[in-house]
């Protein structure tokens, strides 16, 4: 298959590699099969709609930056990313994180019940 996109071009992939979100992204239930790309090198993952190419979500590994998150089976864990050009405005959204089971190519969404983990965690701080 083939997919158009803005940020990555064209990206051919095999459908075995779609991600099944079976109740969408919080403020996206419509869009339900994305593809989670990673750039050589890269910081940050890409969470790419099939449904709706130019929909792209950036993500960062949770287990990078917190210990002890609330997990589930066979799930890594990814919290969305506030992109911003000045660094120090950069967040990630632990409030709302993304479980993706690569292997069984599934995804969900959840909030955490936890006033300790906010939706504006600054990904990068200063020294």
């Amino acid at each position: 298959m083939k997919l158009q996109t803005k940020q990555f071009g064209e990206l051919e992939f095999d459908e075995k590699l779609v991600i099944s979100f079976t109740e969408g992204l919080l403020g996206f239930e419509d869009y339900n099969k994305f593809l989670l790309i990673t750039e050589e090198n890269g910081t940050f993952f890409w969470l790419n709609s099939v449904d709706e190419p130019e929909l792209v979500f950036p993500l960062f590994p949770v287990g990078l930056i917190v210990e002890g998150f609330p997990d589930e089976k066979n799930c890594e864990i990814f919290g969305i990313v506030r992109l911003d050009r000045d660094p120090s405005k950069i967040t990630i959204n632990l409030k709302a994180p993304v479980y993706i089971d690569q292997e069984g190519k599934k995804g969900f969404q959840k909030i955490i019940d936890d006033d300790k983990y906010s939706i504006d965690y600054k990904l990068f701080i200063e020294n």
